[in-house]
């Protein structure tokens, strides 16, 4: 029933998609050429010509989310991937269009309606309709949402999930699971082949029987997803439960023990016919660690001409309520495992750590000054960081640098830690927007750097400084 629901959910979208495209088309139309918000530059097409546009345009819309990946439903998107998505579509169809109409208007138009503007369309109606299709689609979006998440809580279209393995790592999926009701997923139990010896289960929810146990329990459960939550050492018997799986009408997703992995993606490489695997590639190689660069300096150099009255404000009030300069400079590792020194805005009183050495900064820390509390509760400290960006030393997203001392430290500790210097450390970054900062988990937030490493891309870097507007500023674990 569920499976057949999503197939209506997502003829839905695809047809709403794209009547909300046309619809959007039309009103770009009419605000260019009929509402006198923007002057006429090049006379005033007929509304005729831009209606043999509207089917290209209904096409073009559900083809462009479609090669983006939009209609792969997944409950556990958020509504900034929403956004995202929709974004990131919306400027392919506009690239489509774009292309579409040019085309047909050089090879399949007369010459005599060609200089009629024939399948010509006005740039500011492009602008105009890439801006309202992003707003009718994703608010679309967002009322679908409301009506499924309502149908949830009632108990209405849930999948039943079952979690193999019941340690600390399958403890922590369940945990998320009931966290988020409004995903639509209904806890049924663990498997595990502890479960002779143990049938407590955990938080109300029971161990069902053991790994060996799973297809019966799948049919007599009604399982629609299998969650794979199994140490390291016993990933072997992964092979037999997805075996299963495909056996039954089960999805099945792994959830992976980050912190007992030892390699970033792995790469297969070739030494003279000799198959070698690169455990710790990136995917920052390349023209990737150049379109990130370049994204860099653009977005730093506008920002410092943005907050040049802000950082003169603060530099101000730091002068004027402790001696000592405004700023200062503190050894970072960044890339590689260099060092290089990082600006900040002074917080703590000059000479603040000359008696007691490097210590880390913590709650309601006496070493502060007035200003200096509220510049760390907001993050403001921080902002001279653009500098280092724009020289290079550092980048927008990325893990936040550690001083050498810590890091020293770490390392030993700490299995994977330096894998995070395989990139530039960053402003901010994956672990920071999820809450992993300031006083809380290093172990947390190796996985967090490592997950961000692992799965760089450009729109993994908008979504993090996107949540850094929202969720970065005046966190409770930023001291």
């Amino acid at each position: 029933m569920v499976k057949r629901w999503n197939r209506l959910l997502i003829a839905f979208h695809v047809g709403t998609d794209a009547l909300l495209g046309m619809v959007a088309f039309v009103l770009a139309y009419l605000i260019r050429f009929e509402t006198g918000l923007i002057p006429l530059t090049k006379g005033h097409p007929p509304f005729s010509q831009y209606l043999l546009i509207l089917p290209i345009i209904g096409l073009l819309v559900p083809v462009a989310f479609h090669l983006h990946g939009i209609y792969r439903l997944r409950r556990g998107r958020s509504r900034i991937d929403d956004f995202f998505a929709v974004f990131v579509g919306t400027v392919l169809a506009v690239v489509l269009g774009v292309v579409s109409t040019l085309y047909i208007q050089t090879y399949y138009v007369p010459d005599a309606f060609k200089d009629r503007g024939v399948f010509e369309v006005s740039q500011i109606v492009w602008g105009l309709f890439l801006v309202l299709t992003i707003g009718l689609t994703y608010l679309s979006r967002e009322a679908i949402r409301e009506v499924l998440e309502h149908r949830w809580r009632k108990g209405i279209g849930l999948k039943r999930v079952l979690i193999a393995g019941a340690g600390d790592l399958g403890r922590l999926v369940a945990d998320k699971i009931l966290e988020h009701r409004e995903l639509g997923l209904k806890m049924v139990g663990f498997v595990d082949d502890r479960a002779a010896d143990d049938h407590l289960g955990y938080r109300g929810l029971p161990l069902l029987g053991t790994l060996d146990d799973l297809p019966e329990i799948t049919q007599r459960e009604r399982i629609d997803q299998l969650y794979v939550a199994l140490p390291l050492e016993e990933h072997v018997k992964m092979l037999a439960l997805v075996d299963h799986a495909n056996r039954e009408i089960v999805d099945i997703k792994v959830v992976p023990d980050l912190l007992q992995m030892i390699s970033l993606k792995a790469r297969l490489e070739e030494l003279d016919g000799i198959p070698i695997i690169d455990i710790h590639d990136v995917p920052l190689r390349g023209f990737n660690a150049v379109l990130k660069r370049a994204i860099d300096i653009v977005l730093s150099a506008l920002s410092l001409l943005i907050c040049v009255m802000p950082i003169a404000v603060i530099g101000f009030l730091i002068r004027l309520t402790s001696s000592g300069p405004c700023l200062f400079r503190q050894e970072r590792m960044g890339l590689d495992g260099r060092s290089f020194h990082v600006w900040k805005f002074r917080s703590m009183y000059h000479d603040a750590e000359e008696h007691t050495g490097p210590v880390m900064a913590i709650a309601d820390d006496p070493r502060c000054t007035p200003v200096g509390r509220l510049l760390r509760r907001s993050n403001l400290d921080e902002l001279p960081q653009l500098w280092n960006v724009l020289k290079g030393d550092m980048s927008l997203v990325g893990p936040r640098p550690e001083r050498p001392y810590f890091v020293a430290q770490f390392r030993r500790q700490i299995p994977q830690y330096m894998l995070r210097h395989k990139v530039r450390a960053g402003l901010t970054g994956w672990a920071q927007v999820n809450g992993w900062r300031g006083n809380t988990s290093i172990e947390k937030r190796i996985e967090y750097d490592l997950y961000y490493i692992e799965n760089w891309s450009v729109m993994l870097d908008l979504k993090i400084m996107w949540m850094t507007l929202f969720r970065g500023f005046f966190h409770k674990h930023a001291h």
